[in-house]
Order: structure tokens, then sequence, then C-alpha cells
């Protein structure tokens, strides 16, 4: 179980909805990572360079956050590396088949009032709840 801390996610949240909104008023872009992330891969046409400075941005907030916390969230001991691949893997097919992830359709969708965002994110919350039920009861993978 980890500490609740409502300050630190009230401001992680606030960043979020901030660096979404602005890349929305300044350029006219929905802020989902994962589309974001596939427009690199190959890289398209006078759209790399924003991309990779906001990918940029994600990985450098990560790493003040550490730098100023001193320390990194521990991954769950005894949990098989081979199904963080495979779940690595199914969230990858899963965004591509809902057209975003959940930071297109949660944070982007949501405050657009899109309802086929609302029905991804209903989506993808009822899936990881399961999954994690199955995981740590079912299944009983360690952890």
């Amino acid at each position: 179980m980890t500490t609740f801390t409502p300050v630190s996610a009230l401001l992680g949240g606030l960043l979020i909805g901030t660096a979404a909104s602005l890349l929305l008023w300044i350029d006219g872009r929905i802020a989902g990572v994962s589309g974001i992330l596939g427009g690199l891969l190959p890289p398209t046409r006078g759209g790399a360079v924003w991309r990779a400075l906001f990918l940029g941005g994600v990985v450098a907030g990560a790493a003040l956050f550490y730098a100023l916390h001193g320390h990194a969230p521990q991954a769950r001991a005894g949990f098989p590396g081979t199904l963080l691949i495979v779940g690595g893997l199914l969230v990858g097919l899963g965004t591509g088949l809902a057209r975003g992830c959940t930071s297109g359709h949660g944070v982007c969708g949501l405050a657009r009032l899109s309802p086929r965002s609302l029905a991804a994110t209903v989506t993808f919350l009822l899936v990881a709840i399961a999954t994690t039920y199955a995981v740590r009861h079912i299944v009983q993978i360690a952890g």
C-alpha cells in the first residue's frame, strides 16, 4: 500500500492539465501520449520536433521529481518480467484499438465532453480493475 499524498497528486494533476491545455491552445493538438509517440515511429513530416520536445518534457519532469525526492517508485517484488512485457504489449494493442490512451481520452477527451472518450476511459478502467483482481486474487502472482 502506498501513502496517500493529496498535495503532490493535486500538483501533478495541475501540471498535466496545464500541459494538455497549453498544447491545445497554442498548437491545436491533443496531448495523447500514445499518439505523440506513435507519430515519431516513423516521424511525420513537420511533427517530429514538437513530439520529441513534448516527450522529452515528460522524461525531464520524471527525472526532476526523482532528483527532488531522492527515490523512484519500486516495482513489485517477485512479479515475472515476462508478464510485464505481455502487459505492455496488451496496453499498446488497447490504445491502438481505442485510437488513444488514458492521457488522450481520460484527460483531454473527457475535458471536451467526448462520448467516445468516456466510453474508452470506462473500458480502460474496467479492464484494469478486472486484470488487477485476476492477477492478485485468482492467479495469485507474487507481490
